[in-house]
């Protein structure tokens, strides 16, 4: 090798090196090739583009590699399907992941730049709405520590989830134009672009052998070109895919038109087909919206089929090896679809017999329930899947027929069971419950906590778990120990470390070596010092982002997640109410300084979540204002909840509220996310809750209210929340002031829809458990009194969360449904 290109050769080495000098030369290289910027004219922006280009560069490198060793080694893929991917930010995350935290900011500090300031530049990715994507995220990180051979496939949404303002106490909806100024992340591959199908028309025919065939022809096709993402995992060099699909016209300008003056028209089949990844979750309040919604979910689904296909003879010959080398897990009904797409092509394409093909489609799905409640059961009306997929309605029909031939053969002259467990309901007009062809086209089935896997088999799915109880198991759900504590919470992290090292990051059952300093005063008081100063930082975020100051040394109290009547926002905004009144009543008692925090979106079309965010904004409002309880109380709703405010808040909080109506959240994630950096939980025997207190012990939980069973006891008894609100002195307050209009004195009766679901129907039994809420509440203020006795709590609650590690759920997928290799795994 000649002298020059031996210099070259080190330079390169230098260049893409995992240190601190490696990282500054290649951000040098490219903010000035790349950026085509130097030091003065580069914007904030840049800068941060170019540090995200230089780690991008260095996970690359492995990425190729990965690719490499699954093809020769011919290794069996799990593909995970979701219409949702909360991915948030990447810089801090790949930097971690890849193990070059300290050289990374040692780098940037050096160059004269901020690293926290640096990754504020980064827009959250917002392809997704709450904890089905954010878990999504959790699982690929997961499998790609553990070195399983996965790959995450979605859309690409041009808009993600909403950026939420609030306005006049109102949610206000804004476009979340995460992709307005590049996303450094993402490799655009044009060359494995799908033709997805939708419309036309079927026809039957015998061809020459005498077979009868179906031929869809007459579509209107609209492009998927993938994205590449690279998801590494934790210092292992194993980085997975995940590839997101964003839609584009077969045809994008039409020249006729344009040359008649038609410019419109002459770009209309664009605009059209690219509408089907413009935005995450168009309002389906409408027909279009919904229409729009199907496409999405038949688009992406369509199109990875394809595409896992094309991976899968690129190393196979024999199709029927397929359910062998490939399980395709979907992340809830979204991506139901994706089973007939399958059927689809291996008859009508692949040629082969409905058994052969049926067999292998069972075999190779797996299906996971995210609810509990049959009304959030997705369903699609069969004339708009019949207008929309014609040929995919003659398959599901004929999937039913023999399903309900097969029921019949189990349970001879049980109609209503047929009725009950038909794909097709037989209302008007028909509907297909996409949650009974889930279920009927895989192999498993799983629930995501004990207790929804057990209601699952009880209720919502009994009739079905008598016909194949082997399909149904519990893979309780799980967080990523890499984001929500090691780089969410930093300094708590290094203490941690610094006691009992890091094999927990990957073994997170490891933090149970943390018991034996539980009761250790000096370890208490450290732990302490790092919750106050996160306090100090949750405090200075809320003081920037809504301009209220909070007290650290007050009690933070914090609800967030997505806003929904189920979860029961509005029973911790009561709680502040009646706080409120009781510190105003006796002025002077000795109260424990609140700091009550909410954070979430409404759906857009949700009425009654959007108004509970105004009832709590007014409620705020009044609190705040008022002189006589400063100090005491501070009621924060923090806008646009994110997972990079996420992070900034469970490092802070000291109480969890888990308040959900006990028997309707399917698992829950926050209150994992809260546990392992240490607040306490204030909760209902619903969800995880169950195996958190199982894990605890009910000493370090604060558990109340009704269980399920009791909920549908009440219910089935006829519930009337009047008699409730009667015995309990401080809902009949609050009820009375809301028929005096007291929160809304200028608008007389604007919350009217709130009184009325309190005293009407409450159809989250508030009222039922309010009393019980209360009296927990109080528990909670004489434990917070003793610093020792919370800290000791907080401490044992971080050891005992090794079990919520998405490692331990993901590990057991590849055991018990996908039957894949782990290399990682125990």
């Amino acid at each position: 090798m000649s002298g020059a290109k031996h210099k070259d050769m080190e330079w390169i080495t230098v260049q893409r090196a995992m240190t601190k000098e490696g990282i500054k030369i290649s951000f040098k290289e490219n903010r000035q090739y790349i950026m085509a910027k130097d030091q003065y004219s580069a914007t904030a922006h840049d800068n941060y583009m170019s540090m995200a280009i230089a780690i991008r560069d260095r996970v690359v490198e492995r990425w190729i590699l990965t690719q490499e060793r699954y093809h020769k080694q011919k290794l069996k893929r799990v593909y995970y399907l979701s219409l949702e991917f909360l991915i948030g930010r990447l810089l801090g995350n790949n930097v971690l992941n890849l193990g070059i935290w300290d050289p990374s900011w040692q780098a940037l500090q050096e160059l004269g730049f901020d690293p926290e300031q640096m990754r504020d530049e980064e827009t959250d990715a917002g392809l997704g709405n709450g904890g089905l994507g954010r878990l999504a995220a959790c699982f690929l990180d997961s499998m790609a520590t553990l070195g399983i051979p996965g790959y995450g496939y979605g859309i690409r949404y041009d808009y993600g989830i909403f950026n939420q303002r609030i306005e006049n106490g109102f949610q206000v909806e804004c476009p979340d134009e995460w992709l307005q100024l590049g996303n450094p992340w993402e490799f655009v591959r044009p060359e494995y672009a799908v033709r997805v199908r939708f419309y036309g028309h079927t026809r039957m025919y015998h061809d020459r052998n005498g077979k009868l065939r179906v031929e869809w022809y007459d579509t209107k096709d609209v492009l998927a070109e993938p994205y590449d993402m690279p998801v590494p995992g934790y210092k292992n060099d194993v980085v997975n895919t995940l590839r997101l699909w964003s839609a584009r016209s077969p045809q994008e300008f039409d020249f006729e038109y344009f040359n008649d003056g038609d410019y419109e028209r002459a770009v209309f089949n664009q605009v059209n087909s690219e509408s089907i990844s413009k935005v995450l979750y168009p309002n389906d309040m409408l027909i279009r919206g919904k229409e729009l919604r199907l496409k999405q979910e038949y688009f992406f689904t369509a199109a990875s089929i394809s595409d896992i296909l094309r991976r899968f003879k690129a190393d196979h010959d024999d199709i029927r090896l397929f359910p062998k080398k490939n399980v395709i897990q979907l992340n809830d009904t979204h991506p139901a679809l994706a089973i007939i797409e399958l059927l689809r092509i291996l008859i009508d394409d692949e040629d082969l017999d409905w058994d052969t093909a049926w067999q292998i489609t069972t075999e190779s799905f797996a299906y996971t329930n995210h609810t509990v409640m049959p009304e959030a059961l997705e369903k699609w009306t069969v004339p708009m899947l019949q207008e929309l997929l014609p040929r995919h309605v003659q398959l599901i029909f004929e999937i039913n027929h023999r399903f309900l031939r097969e029921v019949a053969n189990r349970f001879p002259w049980d109609n209503s069971r047929l009725g009950r467990m038909s794909i097709i309901e037989e209302s008007n007009p028909k509907q297909i419950r996409m949650a009974h062809l889930s279920i009927i086209g895989s192999h498993a089935v799983n629930g995501v906590s004990e207790l929804h896997s057990q209601l699952l088999k009880d209720q919502l799915f009994k009739d079905f778990y008598e016909l194949w109880p082997e399909k149904f198991q519990n893979k309780t759900n799980g967080i990523t120990p890499r984001r929500w504590l090691r780089k969410a919470n930093p300094s708590l992290s290094d203490l941690i470390i610094q006691k009992i090292g890091d094999g927990w990051v990957t073994r997170l059952d490891e933090l149970e070596k943390l018991l034996p300093y539980a009761a250790d005063r000096d370890f208490q008081r450290q732990w302490r010092q790092i919750k106050e100063e996160n306090k100090k930082n949750l405090a200075a975020v809320i003081k920037a982002s809504v301009g209220i100051s909070v007290n650290p040394q007050a009690i933070f109290d914090v609800q967030v997640k997505r806003i929904h009547e189920y979860k029961r926002q509005l029973m911790l905004c009561l709680y502040t109410i009646a706080y409120y009144l009781k510190v105003k009543n006796n002025s002077r008692h000795d109260f424990l300084p609140r700091v009550f925090i909410f954070s979430g979106k409404a759906a857009p079309g949700y009425a009654m979540a959007k108004m509970i965010i105004k009832f709590i904004t007014r409620t705020a409002e009044i609190i705040n204002d008022d002189r006589g309880v400063r100090g005491l109380i501070k009621v924060v709703f923090l806008p646009n909840y994110r997972v990079s405010l996420a992070e900034r808040i469970f490092p802070g909080s000291d109480l969890s509220e888990q308040i959900s109506l006990a028997g309707t959240e399917a698992s829950g994630t926050g209150c994992m996310k809260f546990m392992l950096n240490g607040a306490l939980t204030i909760g209902t025997l619903d969800g995880a809750n169950i195996e958190m207190k199982n894990a605890v012990g009910d000493e370090n939980m604060f558990i109340f209210g009704l269980n399920a069973a009791q909920v549908q006891d009440i219910r089935g008894a006829g519930y009337n929340p009047l008699a409730y609100i009667q015995h309990s002195p401080a809902l009949k307050e609050i009820v009375a002031l809301l028929k005096a209009n007291f929160f809304s004195p200028l608008e007389p009766g604007l919350f009217d829809p709130i009184l009325r679901s309190l005293t009407k129907t409450d159809p989250y039994l508030v009222c039922a458990d309010f009393d019980l809420y209360c009296a927990a509440q109080e528990r909670v203020a004489e434990e917070y009194r003793d610093p020792e006795l919370w800290t000791r709590k907080s401490i044992i609650n971080t050891a005992k969360s090794g079990y919520f590690s998405s490692d331990r759920t993901i590990a057991e997928y590849a055991r018990d449904i996908w039957d894949t290799s782990c290399t990682y795994c125990r």
